[in-house]
């Protein structure tokens, strides 16, 4: 039986020893550390319970999704082997290398004598086999082919010392702070001693740029399969290549990426998921097994989802009718606005999407706004600008949306402007307001911590 399909039929013993539906090996050295950072604090700063926070065993760890928001961090830039995650860098710099044009995915990669005896993690190719850069990144990918980076470190860089510096460039370019690369592969001993690391932080850097790459995405992503090599004597053969990333097997949210391991490095894993909703990248190094790191992963991606709310912006008790181009609705009022041209009149106003929610992360804590306000003037329609309001959670902007009328009000005439004229010289003389004060009615509903009020 292969680890595999060992893998699963434990899996499935669990669930019949459980009576669940859910993959849940023990989790007896998972902790919380107090130094553990959350959003931005540590779990101690926070005052956050154990309950709160995701319990894995990684040393190393860093969770942010697609657009770089950073929820969970522990010991996310302190330099570490990495071992065969190193091949996401393999793979960014030959899909680069086909963005520039300078390769393109039919590139014939040539399988090296020293490709073929690289050694440990093997796509099972041998010197003479040829095939496109696709396949090539397949063998790479999928079951972590140490023969298929030096191939195609040979083949795009022409060397592979020139191909590790593009690595260590792109590196840079990405922000990475701590990483060095000095092989396509990422062995770390013995013949390949020497000072490639990176860290949990640098590492989700590239795997959120790697993931951009739909080829990329496609290869991580797509499990087992099988490529076809051509030999060096001529005949075509077909290896199946099988896939080192068992989470894709049983978590419905897990679309790749990349293991690791070695002794230095320990079981790795560099994963990616996505609900729907949002996309997350999860780097746990140095878990305690093969099989944790992958409950490692999965438990901080459902640490985010399950601390992850719909947070509707417009909360008022007071509605209006807003009529524009002939279509009626009912809207909270979220505000009264003054009118600079008359003394006591405001305009009503609402959110140019009074249906607009956001989503945000329940353990950051409470949501504020601030409102600033047009001066308006002239003749108002409905769903005319009257200002801005801002929404933020610990000082962090999460929505900035117009305040629109939701009501036609008319700048005064002739006559009335003239009435108050005199009222305002009057007004003036005794100190009394000139202009309608603007109101808020708008409220920020507390952020309750999801889990717990599920509790």
């Amino acid at each position: 039986m292969n680890r595999k399909c060992a893998g699963l039929a434990a899996c499935a013993l669990v669930l019949a020893l459980a009576g669940g539906t859910a993959f849940a090996p023990a989790q007896a050295l998972a902790d919380v550390r107090k130094a553990d950072v959350v959003y931005g604090q540590t779990v101690d700063a926070r005052g956050l319970s154990v309950a709160q926070c995701p319990s894995i065993d990684a040393e190393y760890a860093f969770v942010m999704d697609k657009d770089g928001t950073v929820y969970f961090e522990r010991n996310s830039t302190s330099p570490t082997q990495i071992a065969s995650i190193t091949k996401i860098m393999t793979a960014v710099v030959a899909l680069d290398a086909v963005a520039s044009g300078a390769a393109t995915l039919d590139t014939n990669v040539a399988v090296s004598a020293a490709a073929a005896a690289v050694g440990e993690s093997s796509a099972g190719l041998q010197e003479g086999d040829a095939m496109p850069l696709e396949v090539a990144l397949k063998a790479l990918l999928v079951p972590s082919g140490n023969d298929a980076a030096v191939a195609i470190a040979e083949t795009i860089g022409g060397s592979e010392d020139t191909f590790v510096a593009a690595m260590n460039a792109k590196a840079a370019e990405l922000g990475c702070t701590d990483t060095v690369f000095e092989n396509p592969h990422g062995l770390d001993d013995g013949e390949f001693a020497g000072d490639q690391h990176s860290c949990a932080a640098d590492v989700a850097k590239m795997a959120q740029y790697a993931m951009r790459n739909e080829t990329f995405r496609a290869i991580v992503g797509g499990g087992d399969t099988a490529i076809v090599v051509n030999r060096a004597d001529g005949t075509k053969a077909t290896i199946e290549l099988e896939s080192t990333d068992e989470l894709i097997d049983y978590y419905s949210n897990a679309i790749g990426i990349k293991t690791g391991f070695t002794a230095l490095a320990g079981p790795s894993f560099a994963g990616a998921a996505n609900n729907g909703d949002k996309e997350l990248y999860a780097i746990v190094i140095h878990s305690t097994s093969e099989a944790q790191r992958f409950e490692d992963a999965r438990e901080l991606f459902d640490w985010v989802y399950e601390h992850e709310l719909s947070y509707r912006l417009a909360n008022s008790a007071q509605t209006a009718t807003m009529t524009v181009n002939g279509k009626s609705a009912e809207v909270p009022v979220v505000a009264e606005v003054p009118h600079v041209e008359w003394i006591d009149k405001t305009v009503k106003a609402t959110l140019d999407d009074p249906e607009a929610s956001v989503r945000i992360f329940d353990l950051n804590g409470n949501v504020s706004q601030s409102l600033e306000f047009d001066e308006v003037t002239g003749d108002v329609k409905a769903g005319d600008k009257v200002g801005t309001i801002t929404f933020k959670q610990r000082n962090a902007t999460i929505a900035t949306m117009n305040l629109v009328a939701c009501e036609d009000v008319a700048a005064p005439d002739f006559l009335q402007g003239i009435g108050i004229w005199w009222d305002r010289l009057f007004r003036g003389l005794s100190g009394q307001p000139q202009v309608a004060s603007a109101v808020t009615l708008n409220e920020t509903p507390l952020v309750n911590d999801k889990t717990a009020v599920a509790a």
